[in-house]
């Protein structure tokens, strides 16, 4: 069974970075789809970011200009690159990702990782 291993989350200052990375544990064929969501205390799960298989990506209004999502195949991993970090990024930040695997193609979610960010 291929697991999403994230890590990377943390307590950051105002205007800090953080750089999350999403691993499959096990051999797979390719990323499809790869996205990062957040839900923060009391709100509903949103996207942030998400890299088609294509390398066409989509942002949220609200991180435009301050996140970058990537991903290397060859290490089976997927970043979010976060700068000028505010509080109210504050979440935990699932990773989400459509992969080809042996036992063919489905959707897979990380454990989360929490991200704090302090004014």
């Amino acid at each position: 069974q291929v697991q999403l291993v994230e890590s990377g989350g943390g307590l950051v200052q105002a205007g800090g970075s953080l750089r999350l990375s999403c691993t499959a544990s096990r051999i797979i064929f390719s990323i499809n789809t790869m996205a990062w969501y957040r839900q923060a205390p009391g709100k509903q799960r949103e996207l942030v970011a998400r890299i088609t298989r294509d390398d066409i990506t989509n942002y949220a209004d609200s991180v435009k200009g301050r996140f970058t999502i990537s991903r290397d195949s060859a290490k089976k991993t997927g970043y979010l690159q976060m700068n000028s970090l505010k509080p109210e990024d504050t979440a935990v930040y699932h990773c989400y990702a459509d992969l080809t695997t042996v036992s063919g193609q489905r959707p897979y979610w990380g454990q989360g990782t929490q991200v704090t960010v302090s004014a």
